[in-house]
């Protein structure tokens, strides 16, 4: 995977890191700092010690990510039943990094991609268990229901979605994802009560141990509003009959089913043409999302 995703990308390296935690976090200076590789896109994370990781915005979208990661997972962390991050430090712009930062403890375990999970049966009812006791979670107003942000009505997608299929042309079959798309929009709104959604359960965001889902990592898409944004593991995670595994463990009606699937199919094809040269992962897991909306 190429270093760089963004043309507007900020370097990091382990140099920077040292002399962010030598002027802000003194006690934390002279423990060892590694790279993490990672198919993320929107931060640089590195390993502190054994116990800690420094966590870096790439990019200035992820900017805000790091004071709503700080405000609300402390919260958040005590209801769910399986691990979230920890923020242990909050950073400041310095040694000429730009923006905010974070200090979380580390969080052991490898992504769930991979073949990873022993068992996706039981990892779709452990996941669909984490989903549903965030979303029962008592929520505020939403954090934010402009532009692309996770949880709003797909119709707000809508444009950038359209834009992505032009984008694929000769790459995917545009009349079928434009069909499905429409199939989407056109299930009717969510009018329940706003929900936290985690807004990202990607298989890069959830880490295994010893075959088992273990915890839920990277709440920079956290927001309130609709559910059927947490539906992404249905299509990007699971394959068809494990799918309707994950749905039953949710009992979520038609419509936030076909909601979900108008969601896995906007990531995926937004995140097609602006990664397909800069991250194999991503490529290959929109690809894979794309093709089981298609035969579900």
């Amino acid at each position: 995977m190429s270093s760089r995703m963004h043309a507007d990308e900020v370097d990091t390296d382990p140099r920077l890191v040292r002399r962010l935690l030598a002027a802000q976090f003194p006690e934390w200076a002279s423990l060892p700092v590694r790279p993490v590789p990672s198919a993320g896109t929107d931060n640089a994370l590195y390993r502190l010690g054994a116990d800690l990781a420094v966590r870096l915005p790439r990019i200035g979208w992820a900017v805000d990510d790091v004071a709503k990661e700080h405000r609300w997972l402390p919260l958040l962390a005590g209801q769910l039943p399986l691990p979230v991050p920890a923020p242990v430090g909050a950073g400041r712009p310095s040694e000429g990094y730009p923006w905010p930062w974070s200090v979380y403890r580390w969080l052991p375990g490898e992504d769930a991609a991979g073949g990873r999970l022993r068992n996706l049966a039981e990892a779709a009812t452990d996941l669909a268990g984490f989903v549903t006791a965030l979303h029962r979670i008592e929520a505020p107003r939403p954090l934010d229901t402009e532009g692309s942000s996770r949880g709003v009505p797909l119709a707000l997608r809508d444009a950038a979605t359209r834009a992505a299929i032009d984008a694929l042309a000769g790459s995917v079959d545009r009349g079928a994802v434009t069909d499905a798309w429409e199939a989407a929009l056109a299930a009717p709104e969510w009018h329940g009560r706003p929900v936290w959604v985690h807004g990202d359960l990607t298989p890069g965001n959830l880490l295994v141990e010893e075959g088992r889902l273990s915890a839920v990592i990277d709440f920079g898409a956290l927001n309130v509003g609709d559910p059927a944004v947490d539906l992404l593991p249905a299509w990007n995670l699971f394959p068809a009959p494990v799918r309707e595994v994950y749905r039953a463990a949710l009992g979520v009606d038609d419509a936030t089913w076909e909601r979900g699937c108008g969601w896995a199919l906007s990531v995926a094809l937004i995140a097609l043409p602006y990664y397909r040269h800069t991250n194999p992962a991503i490529t290959a897991g929109s690809r894979l999302v794309i093709d089981r909306v298609l035969t579900s």
